[in-house]
């Protein structure tokens, strides 16, 4: 195996203070993570690890025990341990719920690190928004076993959340956490997804390599009484992540739209008004904007 190979000389370092089991499991990591062992790779054996090492059976079997924990191996009584194929997470897009909601329905638990909640100053489609008012800037790292999924930036407005604290989310769902101490529970909006390269800081924070492709998720909610509650910005790992979409014929709102081409606009200003007339596709997006708008009318009379 290419881990067993990669190093010549001693590999594990006996005068620090981390025990030699989580040395060699970060060992064998880097060289799944980075592509040296390939998923279906077969380790060498317990035994084979002992003498590659120089450390005892114990010592191996807690090494390949965190790397089966975190999904990376595979591991059979009587068999060699074989890289496991990466698991992609799955996420809803269209659902107002919040990603940590989404994994725990499907029994993943997902880590979630803040790295920052102060007053800030948003960008101007930010700050438009919400209006005025001041608004925190909250920055999350979000992880699955061990491993960084997604790093998200989200900006709340800052009065109606008086008391907010980075220990209240450490490890805890934001939507959780705004529903119960404020009141304040999802309700509708708006998501766009984006293919963007990882910048420097992205790209250190997702263990990632800067230019890799990411999946950008960013939207806009609402809270139950129509008043902005959020505007979130998600990077997340495409090596990790799925986005799925739920389709069917009454709940969907379709809106096609080229990118950096203006919004299509509100109903009740034509087409005419805007200055796009002859245009067919403005014609075609104004008409199904007006197909969509007359299906949200028809559902709320239900």
């Amino acid at each position: 195996m290419a881990p067993a190979q990669a190093d010549a000389g001693p590999v594990l370092d006996r005068s620090g203070d981390v025990p030699l089991h989580a040395q060699m499991a970060a060992q064998l990591r880097g060289a799944i993570l980075d592509g040296r062992a390939p998923a279906g790779t077969a380790l060498p054996s317990e035994a084979a690890l002992c003498e590659r090492y120089g450390v005892a059976r114990s010592v191996v079997r807690q090494a390949l025990a965190s790397l089966a924990a975190e999904g990376l191996i595979r591991r059979e009584t009587g068999r060699p341990a074989v890289v496991a194929v990466p698991q992609q997470h799955r996420r809803l897009v269209q659902r107002s719920t919040g990603f940590h909601q989404q994994l725990a329905q499907s029994g993943v638990a997902l880590e979630t690190r803040v790295l920052g909640l102060e007053p800030a100053d948003a960008p101007a489609e930010v700050a438009a928004f919400f209006g005025a008012g001041q608004l925190l800037r909250l920055e999350r790292l979000r992880h699955v076993g061990g491993t960084p999924l997604a790093y998200v930036r989200t900006w709340l407005p800052a009065a109606r959340l008086p008391g907010l604290s980075a220990a209240q989310l450490e490890n805890a769902s934001l939507h959780a956490v705004l529903q119960q101490r404020y009141g304040l529970q999802p309700h509708s909006g708006r998501n766009r997804i984006r293919a963007v390269a990882a910048d420097r800081v992205q790209a250190g924070l997702l263990d990632a390599k800067p230019g890799s492709p990411l999946l950008m998720l960013e939207g806009q909610g609402l809270d139950q009484h129509g008043r902005p509650m959020e505007w979130f910005t998600t990077w997340h790992r495409g090596d990790q992540l799925v986005f799925d979409v739920d389709v069917n014929d009454t709940h969907e709102s379709v809106q096609p739209r080229l990118r950096d081409e203006p919004v299509v606009p509100e109903s009740g200003q034509s087409a005419a008004a805007s200055g796009d007339a002859e245009d067919p596709l403005a014609r075609a997006q104004a008409l199904v904007q007006a197909l969509s708008a007359e299906l949200e009318r028809l559902r709320a009379a239900r």
